[in-house]
């Protein structure tokens, strides 16, 4: 590497521990991630045995506290740590937020007895969990979901379909957000439902654009019958809970942008020192320049918006507003950035021999997960002008 062009993010990590920790997570990145990503997600391979690594390492629980497994790590470091693995590879990056939002409501709501009973595992026996929240007519307004959970004995009947769940079909939990009441966000409860219960099942993955080689599923609950000592939190509490969960995952969001809009850079600096037209390296050319600054720019802007709402996090502040700010901004920060990768590339960029089409494709779904772009602005625009008037 020469004294220009691209090199490892220069990272302010609070504690030696942590800086440990990046070092080792480069490693693993260079040793078992990024060799085949390329590869494997043209193969729509999902890279189980990466995550039962990652698990093993103690990288699937780094937010969460020591006492259940966690690795007891301020969102500052978490967030930071999971930017590196989604540019090294998006499903990997979004498979391990994904994981960590899974195990929030447990973690965040669930009684003592419960954490000790399943956390454990969760965190660092080689599971992987996920989220259930959306249907196929109930995405942004999740308020109005159909999943019905009904009383039966001492336990619960559940019945419904999920939709666009990350992780469907292989996950060995799911978090699922099911009506338990009335219509409406006070209806709802959350429950913690193994992988091989009786009666769940999962549709083909869907055929996507881009993270092939992440599975995305229907999930059909046909009596589906579960414990009431995996009932998490109290009845009709599942939509608050959910919520907290998702304003979390807005972060992980943000980051996992600026991981791939970051890879997207390196890429388009790499190749620019490299070709020549005109006698000389393309990267001496103003307007190239200009857009590589311009991508700079905002992949640095992105990262401090995320940093700072994980700081407000970890103090114990509100951050629902700062969160709902960086998932806006960062992801569509990937978006125009991967577009712009592509560009400098010239009709390199449009071919699968070079990652930075794959990380275009991948950026997109970012601006949709975890509530639409559309819907940050919503959430933006309550905490400063109030709610809609009906």
């Amino acid at each position: 590497m020469t004294e220009y062009g691209p090199r490892p993010v220069d990272r302010r990590l609070p504690t030696e521990e942590a800086r440990d920790l990046l070092t080792l997570v480069r490693e693993l990145i260079e040793r078992e991630i990024k060799p085949t990503a390329a590869e494997e997600e043209d193969a729509g391979h999902f890279p189980r045995d990466t995550f039962r690594l990652l698990s093993a390492s103690g990288l699937l629980s780094l937010p969460y506290p020591e006492e259940f497994g966690g690795g007891q790590q301020p969102y500052e470091v978490y967030l930071q740590i999971l930017e590196e693995l989604a540019g090294a590879r998006l499903t990997v990056g979004l498979g391990v937020s994904v994981h960590t939002l899974a195990c929030h409501a447990l973690a965040g709501f669930g009684t003592k007895e419960q954490r000790a009973t399943h956390l454990p595992a969760m965190l660092g026996g080689g599971l992987l969990g996920a989220y259930c929240l959306s249907e196929p007519a109930s995405g942004s307004d999740a308020a109005s979901l159909t999943t019905r959970a009904t009383r039966e004995g001492d336990g619960w009947k559940l019945n419904g379909t999920k939709a666009w769940i990350t992780h469907g079909g292989v996950a060995d939990f799911y978090t699922v957000l099911a009506r338990t009441g009335g219509s409406g966000a006070h209806g709802i409860t959350a429950f913690l439902v193994p992988g091989d219960a009786e009666g769940l099942s999962a549709a083909a993955p869907e055929r996507k654009m881009g993270m092939k080689g992440s599975p995305t599923a229907q999930l059909h609950f046909d009596d589906v019958r579960v414990p009431d000592s995996r009932r998490i939190g109290d009845e009709g509490q599942g939509f608050t809970i959910a919520l907290s969960a998702l304003e979390s995952g807005r972060l992980g969001i943000a980051a996992c942008a600026i991981g791939v809009a970051q890879a997207a850079i390196d890429e388009a600096l790499a190749y620019t020192a490299s070709r020549r037209q005109f006698g000389r390296p393309i990267a001496d050319f103003q307007g190239l320049r200009f857009m590589l600054a311009d991508m700079a720019t905002q992949v640095e802007a992105g990262r401090a918006l995320y940093l700072t709402a994980a700081r407000l996090r970890d103090a114990g502040l509100p951050f629902s507003k700062e969160a709902a700010m960086a998932k806006l901004f960062c992801t569509d920060t990937a978006m125009r950035v991967t577009t712009d990768a592509v560009q400098l590339l010239g009709g390199y960029g449009y071919t699968a021999d070079f990652p930075v089409e794959r990380f275009l494709r991948e950026a997109k779904v970012l601006q949709i997960v975890e509530g639409t772009n559309q819907i940050q602005r919503m959430v933006i625009a309550r905490h400063l002008a109030g709610p809609e008037s009906r």
